[in-house]
């Protein structure tokens, strides 16, 4: 149809309309998961959080044996240096002991996609990153590593957590908006 202007029938081509990324209205693209924040940040958040999930359980696990080794055998580790806060060898066992058997629930909850494991998960681990600074001059390698994979669990878990409304994937409770109901 050379010459015509374009109807409200027919719109005119261009920024949100025709075929490829980023057409139709931003309602639409929130509802199906599109625009700028769309599925590709949703999977990496999801992704991001079943690893967490996974890293919490083994980090767990890990955390209990060296509190079981550090309640049997009080020898096994040596402080290097002075430092500040010392505690008895046993204690720091009992620390991670405990720490551990938490941190190792939360993450099953949070595969298990338990409501509100998440954000224990984000407070469980930000007192096992506090334990493992603590536990520096004990084993500082293993330590690092620990705080490493804290951080990456915290930012996981928190990545997931504030995904806007509008960027979650309609659900069949999801409340009609002023566009209408969502498809289901």
């Amino acid at each position: 149809m050379a010459g015509t202007s374009p109807t409200p029938e027919t719109p005119a081509p261009g920024p949100g309309t025709g075929p490829g990324p980023g057409t139709g209205s931003s309602a639409e693209r929130g509802r199906h998961g599109g625009g700028r924040h769309g599925a590709g940040r949703r999977a990496w958040a999801s992704g991001g959080t079943m690893f967490a999930g996974v890293l919490m359980l083994v980090y767990g696990v890990i955390a209990v044996l060296v509190g079981i080794v550090s309640i049997v055998e009080t020898d096994v580790y040596a402080r290097v240096g002075t430092y500040l806060f010392r505690f008895d060898i046993a204690i720091w066992g009992w620390i991670h002991l405990i720490i551990g058997v938490i941190v190792a629930l939360t993450g099953f909850s949070i595969l298990r996609h338990v409501p509100g494991a998440k954000t224990v998960g984000v407070g469980i681990v930000s007192i096992a990153l506090i334990a493992n600074f603590l536990w520096l001059p004990y084993q500082p390698l293993w330590a690092l590593v620990a705080i490493a994979i804290d951080i990456f669990i915290i930012w996981a878990l928190c990545t997931d957590l504030d995904l806007p409304t509008a960027d979650r994937p309609p659900t069949a409770e999801s409340p009609p908006t002023a566009d209408g109901p969502h498809p289901g």
